[in-house]
């Protein structure tokens, strides 16, 4: 594990990286939402499923939780927090010729899907994307999605009320959506449901790994 400060125009980020276990196939770089940081559980899954596998990860922390502040800015400003770190690490692998995915949960899987084209990632992984507010389907943010440009796998809580699975339109071609049955927007399973939160975790990290190993293996 290793961590590095990055200076933005939002102020400065931080990245902790969790680098493949042997040559990496894929860097999968993914930020966080805008009510927790990199200590979510999905995240948290990935970055200790997907080294072994080959695929290295990076976590962004946002300059506004490096901070310490409580509460997320406007979209443009999440923008301006990630764009440089993107550049940098994609400079980094560059060399290498190792592709990068970008990725996130919620509001970070909004960023990534945004900014998508403009960073030149390879793929996009949105984790618990927020179709709509909650009780708002009107306020939809499929656009943010559908038009990420680049392959892009959703996974989503079938309890997601950020927007189920059935909610999601006809997405287009190269996009997949994967439903995780039982998960709310934080991927949390009750205790009726027929597995557990490992289970869970596991269903997530095994469909991202797939699907990267497709892609990238």
């Amino acid at each position: 594990m290793q961590q590095q400060t990055v200076a933005t125009p939002a102020g400065d980020a931080r990245t902790t990286r969790y680098p493949a276990v042997g040559p990496a196939k894929a860097l999968l770089v993914l930020g966080h939402g805008a009510g927790g940081g990199v200590e979510a559980r999905d995240l948290q899954a990935l970055a200790g499923a997907l080294p072994p596998r080959g695929i290295a990860v990076a976590l962004v922390e946002q300059p506004w939780r490096v901070a310490g502040r409580k509460v997320a800015p406007a979209p443009k400003t999440l923008d301006a927090g990630w764009l440089p770190v993107l550049a940098a690490l994609t400079a980094e692998c560059a060399a290498d010729g190792v592709p990068v995915v970008v990725g996130g949960r919620s509001a970070g899987a909004r960023v990534a899907c945004r900014t998508a084209l403009e960073t030149g990632a390879a793929a996009v992984l949105a984790l618990s994307f927020p179709l709509h507010p909650p009780g708002r389907p009107d306020r939809s943010r499929a656009a943010e999605l559908t038009e990420s440009g680049r392959p892009t796998l959703v996974l989503q809580g079938a309890q997601d009320t950020f927007g189920t699975p059935e909610e999601f339109p006809e997405l287009p071609s190269g996009h997949r959506l994967v439903a995780v049955p039982y998960g709310n927007h934080s991927f949390a399973v009750p205790k009726r449901a027929p597995y557990g939160q490992e289970e869970a975790l596991e269903l997530i990290t095994g469909a991202a790994g797939d699907w990267l190993l497709e892609l990238f293996g």
